[in-house]
């Protein structure tokens, strides 16, 4: 069976389950929130790089691998910024806590399995501040479910960074790649009134809409990564007015605390300077 014949067999499979068996999101239509800012106290010493990473979570269920995984020695312990994905409040804060970063946390909606908040989240030992949720287009076919991104400006020490934690919705949630390449267009016309450094990290749930990010005009650090196979690449980064360090732009890390079902991902990045 080819790849694209498998992903439809796969999409149809799962739009069957999930139209005999998704309970309704109850979505918070607000488009000014909820937003959750907690902040923490750092004793993070400045490095010359910014240090990115981007986790989905798994629906928040197991918060405390997370923050065993994170705080390891690696390449995802002392993140700059951390985005994730499929989180609620208190397992944000939770975790947030654990790290000793500042959060600010957006939920889309009360979902409809977990029957808890589901959102994004930015947290960084750095001062976090003008924070914003960035409404989605389209609702999930059955689940009815409407996500929003993240966007707040993350205070470095190399700089302000604007960042975008992303959650787009699934290939079998809508009803066209170009209902989902929306979503990414959106995200992409908020932070167009940005003109210093950017990050959009997260779930993009697949390579289309990680592709039109990166048409509009940001590096694709994570383009050569194969997240879960041939069609489930799911988690990535992309980056304007920043430039990769080290040989590798963009790195998976192994799940050794089994936390969720994905990988996180990291990058290391500066500020970009011109000859």
């Amino acid at each position: 069976m080819t790849s694209g014949r498998l992903l439809r067999t796969t999409i149809a499979a799962a739009s069957l389950a999930c139209a005999l068996g998704c309970t309704a999101a109850i979505n918070y239509v607000d488009p000014a929130g909820p937003i959750v800012v907690v902040p923490q106290s750092s004793t993070r010493q400045a490095a010359g790089e910014i240090r990115l990473v981007t986790f989905n979570v798994k629906l928040g269920e197991h918060v405390d691998r997370a923050a065993d995984l994170l705080t390891r020695p690696g390449p995802l312990k002392d993140a700059d910024v951390l985005f994730l994905q499929e989180m609620d409040g208190p397992g944000t804060e939770t975790l947030a806590r654990a790290l000793g970063m500042n959060s600010i946390y957006v939920p889309s909606a009360v979902h409809g399995l977990s029957h808890r908040d589901f959102g994004v989240a930015i947290l960084s030992p750095w001062p976090l501040d003008d924070a914003r949720k960035v409404p989605l287009p389209y609702e999930h076919k059955f689940r009815k479910l409407r996500r929003a991104a993240l966007a707040a400006t993350v205070h470095t020490p190399a700089g302000d960074v604007r960042a975008y934690s992303i959650h787009f919705e699934t290939a079998w949630g809508l009803w066209s790649e170009g209902h989902r390449r929306d979503q990414a267009r959106t995200v992409l016309a908020d932070a167009a009134a940005w003109h210093g450094p950017i990050v959009i990290a997260g779930d993009f749930n697949g390579r289309g809409t990680a592709d039109e990010v990166a048409k509009g005009g940001f590096s694709w650090l994570t383009r050569s990564l194969d997240d879960r196979g041939v069609f489930l690449d799911l988690d990535h980064v992309l980056v304007r007015g920043l430039c990769a360090t080290g040989d590798r732009p963009a790195a998976h890390a192994p799940d050794v605390a089994h936390a969720s079902d994905h990988r996180p991902v990291w990058a290391l990045v500066r500020l970009c300077t011109t000859s």
